[in-house]
């Protein structure tokens, strides 16, 4: 199954070059690469997060693979959702799924299935490929959707993917592969449709968590404080991945919000990217 672009056109330009010339916008020309773990990107249309999205992947390394894990806004399919085999399709060109890397992961949790009607209408992982299509000419994904985002779910997803990016290590030793030839990107956005100056205060409480590589303080701090951060769960997974990976540091590369671009500052989203190692 090729699962085709849903938001083209809308969320981002529809045509290649179109497309080409809008996501290059937003690329660091000469930023520092440095290997990571994981990363957490915004989603919205290009027009209001690229300038953060584009900063983050400008920032890394890429590998050959990455997984992307992104919220169920659809509320389709399963309540974590991995599309195991296939392709998905944006104007820029066709990305394969890590098949084998993928059953890895699905046969480490009972919580995880295999599903790809979750995935079909969601744009929270489809907006991160561009990015990386511009900056890599072939690399695999695993795509994960999340609806179920308890921080039980949200702790085993990030140990289920640790567990497979380790057995694949093992079992490919010829490669001399790492766990930094994985990438694991949380897609989400910040607070949503508050005043520049709440979204600013109570995203970056969220924030620091992350900073702190604190998967625990992260879910908590969202639900304590009330913040709309859409990907906290997927955010959540990620970090107990990338700890239990090694990580020992994470960097905010960016923070904005919408009304930099609207004019809003009344009714914002607000965007951060940041990069764990």
């Amino acid at each position: 199954m090729i699962r085709q672009p849903a938001v083209a056109g809308h969320f981002y330009q529809g045509s290649r070059e179109s497309l080409k010339r809008q996501v290059e916008a937003f690329i660091i020309t000469g930023a520092e690469k440095v290997k990571a773990l994981g990363a957490l990107s915004p989603h919205a249309g290009l027009k209001y997060s690229g300038s953060v999205a584009g900063a983050v992947y400008s920032s890394i390394a890429l590998p050959d693979t990455v997984i992307l894990i992104g919220p169920n806004h659809t509320g389709l399919g399963a309540p974590v959702a991995l599309m195991a085999t296939g392709q998905w399709e944006t104007p820029l060109g066709i990305v394969d799924i890590d098949e084998r890397l993928a059953k890895s992961i699905l046969s480490v949790s009972a919580r995880i299935h295999e599903d790809s009607l979750a995935h079909v209408q969601e744009h929270s992982l489809e907006v991160q490929l561009p990015f990386i299509q511009y900056l890599k000419d072939t690399f695999t994904i695993v795509p994960i959707q999340m609806l179920d985002t308890r921080l039980e779910t949200c702790k085993e997803v990030g140990r289920a993917i640790a567990v497979a990016i380790r057995e694949r290590g093992r079992i490919e030793t010829d490669k001399r592969l790492t766990e930094h030839d994985v990438l694991i990107v949380a897609s989400s956005d910040m607070s949503h449709y508050v005043s520049a100056d709440t979204a600013k205060e109570k995203d970056h409480k969220a924030i620091r968590k992350l900073l702190e590589l604190d998967p625990d303080g992260l879910y908590y701090t969202v639900k304590e404080h009330g913040i709309s951060m859409c990907g906290y769960g997927p955010a959540v997974a990620m970090l107990v991945a990338c700890k239990a990976l090694g990580a020992t540091t994470a960097e905010l590369i960016k923070y904005t919000n919408s009304g930099e671009v609207s004019g809003d500052f009344d009714q914002v989203v607000g965007y951060a990217g940041v990069v764990v190692r």
